[in-house]
């Protein structure tokens, strides 16, 4: 281990004992009833509902998912990640909800665009480096002089999964570096319980229908469609 990991658990293991250590008050109002350590939840399934409503982050009409799936929901998360400090709270709540034996972890990875916001949080949360993998000629890839250190452990963080098919290869990435990834954690999974070989913690589950494009029963009634992900920003006029 190198002594920028031994400095990292350090500072982690000091952060959480301090939290610990004053676990009689609440973080923010946002939460509950105190929980009693990690692998526990402060914040439960209505309020985090209830924060998606008010964000405005529950969208009804006729999308593209990233994933290529279509659907009549779509969970824009960004509504949530323009308030930074809601943003820090969550995080606060997902690094709270990891069971003990997983911290600390050296370094958080995130997918471009949409879970680098969080991932920031969570990464801040755990006083510890961030990195974002971005699509280098449709695959994940780390650019900008990024790298992740043989024997790291690493939290992969994304903001809604779906299929998990970005957070598979940024995994795929981590092991390639010969690292290892301790948890995956969202903000919300759309209810198809992805495995991607280790713990997964996602903040909510909501249950919002999907289909294949010559499936879509949508697109057969001629109502158009709205593609609000980030994977085809650069080459979609219609991205919102």
């Amino acid at each position: 281990m190198s002594s920028r990991q031994d400095a990292a658990h350090t500072t982690q293991n000091e952060a959480f004992g301090t939290r610990e250590a004053d676990s009689g008050q609440a973080d923010t109002a946002l939460h509950g009833p105190e929980g009693g350590g990690h692998g526990q939840t402060k914040l439960s399934d209505e309020q985090m509902r209830s924060v998606l409503e008010d964000c405005g982050a529950l969208c009804k009409g006729h999308f593209r998912l990233t994933s290529g799936r279509h659907s009549n929901a779509y969970i824009q998360c960004a509504r949530v990640l323009e308030h930074p400090r809601l943003t820090q709270d969550l995080a606060r709540e997902a690094v709270f909800r990891l069971p003990e034996d997983l911290l600390p972890v050296d370094l958080v990875a995130a997918p471009a665009v949409g879970g680098i916001l969080f991932g920031f949080a969570l990464a801040a949360a755990l006083d510890c480096r961030l990195i974002f993998s971005e699509r280098v000629e449709g695959a994940m890839a780390f650019r900008r002089s990024f790298a992740i250190e043989e024997g790291a452990r690493v939290l992969v963080a994304e903001d809604v999964v779906t299929t998990g098919g970005s957070v598979r290869e940024l995994v795929a990435l981590v092991h390639a570096a010969q690292a290892h990834t301790v948890a995956v954690v969202s903000l919300v999974d759309r209810g198809q319980k992805p495995d991607f070989g280790c713990p997964y913690y996602p903040l909510i589950t909501l249950e919002t229908p999907s289909w294949r494009p010559e499936d879509c029963h949508l697109c057969k009634s001629g109502e158009k469609i709205t593609i609000p992900g980030s994977r085809d920003l650069a080459k979609s006029p219609r991205n919102p």
